[in-house]
């Protein structure tokens, strides 16, 4: 089969090529786990932490994505629950133990043995990739694959932030970073919510724009302070400055939801200027998203389909994922962008 391979942690600013094509056999479902033949897979931030070495993969080389969609052609002789033919797709949990306390409560996100897809086992930059069939999600009808895809990392950990930002219609929403995670939860706000304003942070003017376009009452740069406090603030970047201007942005008792696995060093100095009275005091709050649950995938994945939330897309053929990801570093972003296995 085909795949792009990531064979070694490199700088993308001294590198044009992260990835390698490869001829790959195709993987043999066993115990409970299904084969998907891949039809589109997303491409995510988080795949620059692991090619750059922020979240390296496990062990190399490594077949890296997260936001896969494809259709079931073979079954393992213990998996249950789905069948040959069907379109499900495979989010970033890849598996949990199902008998720690956490997994018990519907908390395997939490699980001490949590597997990511495309980190801890190969994902979807392929023609065809194995999961257990626990961890793969019937893709609901009115969502196509390309559709879909971004719905399964930006969308469900989009729908995870907001449900931990504790919100109620006609409270105001701040979101700093508008990738394709943002854009996402501004129209799963605006639904869920429609009489919360909804603020947008970002550096990048043609990303204000698109908020604008998407029905943000304001936008402004990420250092700005917006004409109103907010009482919830989700943050979607990979940086500091971000999380510090957010807390001036916070009313009394507000909440910042920081939905990112690793934040980068470079600009750790900003955290200098964190300032009691003006950041923290008055009951503000600050809680990190830790991935996505089963159900976060499933419920989100309900919602899109019913709303409906159709993520703006640019596709690319596999063998471009290494243009896709560039751009994806050089903030090239409106939207969302996905590979296609045949365009």
């Amino acid at each position: 089969m085909r795949a792009m391979v990531m064979e070694k942690v490199v700088d993308l600013k001294d590198c044009d090529t992260p990835l390698t094509a490869a001829d790959l056999p195709v993987p043999v479902p066993a115990g409970s786990e299904i084969l998907i033949e891949v039809a589109a897979c997303g491409v995510c931030h988080t795949e620059l932490d692991e090619i750059e070495g922020r979240i390296p993969p496990v062990s190399l080389p490594m077949v890296l994505g997260h936001q896969v969609v494809g259709t079931v052609v073979e079954l393992g002789p213990e998996a249950t629950g789905l069948e040959k033919g069907q379109t499900v797709g495979v989010a970033w949990i890849y598996s949990a133990c199902g008998r720690c306390d956490f997994c018990r409560s519907g908390l395997e996100n939490l699980c001490p043995q949590f597997k990511a897809t495309g980190c801890h086992a190969h994902g979807g930059y392929a023609q065809y990739m194995k999961v257990g069939a626990a961890f793969a999600h019937p893709i609901p009808e009115g969502l196509t694959p390309v559709r879909a895809a971004p719905l399964l990392c930006a969308g469900a950990i989009g729908y995870r932030s907001l449900s931990l930002c504790g919100f109620e219609n006609g409270k105001r929403l701040g979101l700093t970073g508008f990738g394709a995670s943002a854009h996402l939860v501004l129209k799963l706000a605006r639904h869920l919510y429609p009489d919360s304003p909804v603020y947008v942070f970002a550096r990048n003017p043609a990303e204000q724009d698109f908020a604008r376009h998407l029905g943000a009452v304001w936008a402004g740069h990420t250092t700005d302070r917006a004409p109103e406090l907010l009482d919830g603030i989700i943050d979607t970047t990979p940086a500091w400055l971000p999380v510090v201007k957010a807390l001036a942005n916070l009313k009394p008792g507000g909440r910042l939801v920081i939905n990112a696995v690793r934040k980068e060093a470079g600009d750790k100095a900003c955290l200098q200027d964190l300032d009691w009275t003006d950041h923290l005091w008055m009951e503000k709050e600050i809680k990190s998203v830790a991935n996505v649950t089963c159900a976060d995938v499933r419920r989100f994945l309900e919602l899109a389909a019913a709303i409906p939330i159709l993520p703006e897309v640019r596709t690319y053929e596999l063998q471009e994922a290494n243009r896709a990801l560039l751009e994806l570093k050089r903030r090239q972003i409106k939207g969302a962008k996905v590979l296609v296995m045949n365009p």
